[in-house]
């Protein structure tokens, strides 16, 4: 049965309308463009037709779930990197002998720390072009006597004074596309000029999804870029939202709305967000008219989320993802956990890479590849030294003899930890290992075995018992993130956790909501592609945020204890 002529018309109006704003960014002259791109909006689909015909191209972006989905879309059409990735490639070129230790900056503070008597946070000067500051001399230092490695952050440092100080070596390409450049900072932003002086550029992004100021990084940078004529950059959006259902992008508009009324987004960029005219779309949305709230006590939530699966799994009866976004790491464990008590099989959790101290396995593994790395001796080094012996042995590396950390150690420490990689070379060619000597070594890196076969007893006893978990939902796949770690993410039935004041406003006691406060709801919230969930685990107080999207939109669940 053909539809209506009037619909037909409404949705060809729609596919005319989206590709109207991709004609206007394709058939523009300008050698730098600038698109703002809401969440579900087609960036992807515009990269491709950017692309068609080009052949030297790179991609940038920071996020390495953008990285493996954009590889993938792009294959053939672009180079998709990381900006660290993309400078280690450069920089081998220039100096064959180059690697990337991500907790590099950490060695090198806490050696700030005992040799300088100071704490100092290397990355945010690097971040921040604090180029001139008295202690990069000292980190330049530091790096250059722990041989070829470089951090996340001071390899796109190097790359950048680099370019700077040889504008001829600067690559050229056909066209560089730039993916989330709401979330750059100074440091970053500088690289994407240096590119932009030789070669077409395009960046996305989206100031309504700023998530990582943990980087220093500011939402001002598209918004200069976008809105002032002097930047040189030509400025388009893509409006319509073809992921999400019409609920949630009206509840996405509500959440602006209210955000802007309450003081918040003074410097947004003024733009719509739109739902998406399409025929299985508007099936979807009809079938989800509307947003999900309950309110119970955290210990009910996996019994929650295993009770709405079950439900989605009886009334689709086909396959369907499932994503679970909880405000904390922790939290996001417990739930994981949990389900997995109940019979779930197939969940993966995925966690952005925070910046840890580097432990005894990290300086183990460098050894095994290069048993003189003074940055492999050093990391390990604190661990089978006394603070008094280690600091003592830092001040001997930085008096300029030149020596090396294996030969200041001392002939005991160098003792032990040779032993260590003894085994770890012995594990990684298969050989056999002594037992005591394997489990000395599991408990001097934190590995406890005991935790683990009691872990893989249970899951062998539980994956053998037919009684746990409904057989129908055991293997529906389901991820579970924190709200950072979403970003890139999409399923089409989205869980978010914990949706209490307490954990989505950051000074909440105070009653203040920041811009970044909204970023991080309008992120969690439009991950899904048919129906969101918000579970609150405070059953007192109403979120904030839930009285922000119109009371039509939202249905709430009666819960019964379990």
């Amino acid at each position: 049965m053909s539809e209506p002529h009037g619909t037909e018309d409404k949705y060809g109006k729609a596919d005319r309308e989206r590709q109207a704003h991709v004609e206007a960014v394709l058939h523009s002259p300008s050698r730098k463009k600038i698109v703002v791109a809401g969440p579900g909006t087609g960036k992807t689909h515009l990269f491709k037709k950017v692309l068609e015909g080009k052949r030297k191209c790179l991609t940038l972006t920071f996020v390495n779930a953008l990285v493996e989905d954009l590889a993938l879309e792009l294959c053939g059409m672009s180079d998709v990197r990381t900006l660290h990735s993309y400078a280690r490639s450069v920089l081998s070129r220039v100096d064959r002998d180059v690697e990337i230790f991500p907790k590099l900056s950490e060695v090198i503070a806490e050696d700030a720390k005992i040799l300088l008597k100071e704490e100092i946070q290397f990355n945010r000067l690097f971040h921040n072009r604090d180029d001139k500051h008295k202690h990069i001399p000292f980190y330049r230092k530091r790096r250059q006597y722990y041989g070829k490695y470089y951090g996340f952050v001071d390899i796109i440092f190097a790359l950048v004074r680099f370019f700077e100080e040889n504008n001829d070596r600067i690559p050229t390409y056909d066209q560089v596309l730039v993916d989330e450049f709401q979330d750059f900072n100074k440091l970053e932003v500088s690289l994407i000029e240096l590119l932009a002086e030789k070669s077409p550029v395009l960046i996305v992004g989206d100031d309504d999804q700023a998530l990582y100021d943990f980087k220093d990084a500011s939402p001002d940078h598209i918004r200069r870029r976008y809105t002032s004529r002097s930047s040189g950059y030509a400025s388009f959006e893509l409006p319509y939202c073809s992921r999400c259902t019409r609920v949630i992008v009206k509840a996405a508009n509500d959440i602006i709305a209210s955000a802007t009324a309450n003081g918040c987004f003074k410097t947004r960029i003024k733009k719509k967000f739109e739902y998406f005219d399409h025929k299985r779309k508007d099936r979807e949305s009809d079938k989800n008219p509307k947003i999900i709230h309950a309110s119970l006590f955290a210990a009910q939530i996996p019994w929650f989320i295993q009770q709405r699966i079950e439900e989605i799994a009886q009334d689709v009866r086909d396959k369907f993802s499932v994503l679970i976004i909880s405000p904390t790491k922790t939290q996001s464990r417990h739930i994981v956990a949990a389900l997995r008590e109940k019979g779930f099989k197939n969940i993966t959790t995925v966690e952005r890479g925070d910046q840890q101290e580097p432990s005894l396995l990290d300086g183990l593994e460098i050894l095994l590849d290069d048993k003189t790395s003074n940055l492999g001796w050093r990391i390990a080094a604190k661990f089978v030294l006394d603070q008094e012996a280690f600091e003592s042995m830092l001040q001997e590396t930085n008096d300029d003899s030149g020596k090396t950390v294996s030969e200041i150690i001392g002939s005991a420490p160098k003792k032990k930890i040779k032993a260590m990689l003894k085994i770890l070379r012995a594990l990684r060619n298969d050989e056999g290992v002594d037992e005591q000597e394997l489990l000395a070594l599991t408990k001097a890196v934190g590995i406890e075995p005991l935790r683990m076969a009691r872990d893989a007893l249970r899951d062998r006893v539980q994956s053998s018992s037919e009684r746990i978990g409904n057989p129908g939902i055991r293997k529906i796949p389901i991820r579970a993130t924190t709200i950072e770690s979403s970003k890139g993410l999409t399923d089409e039935y989205v869980f978010i956790t914990h949706f209490d004041d307490l954990y989505f406003i950051k000074d909440n006691d105070k009653g203040n909501v920041t811009d970044r406060d909204v970023c991080k709801f309008l992120v969690a919230l439009t991950r899904a592609r048919k129906k969101v969930f918000l579970i609150s685990s405070d059953v007192k107080n109403e979120p904030t945020f839930l009285t922000w999207i119109d009371n039509n939109r939202i249905e709430r669940i009666k819960v019964v204890d379990s």
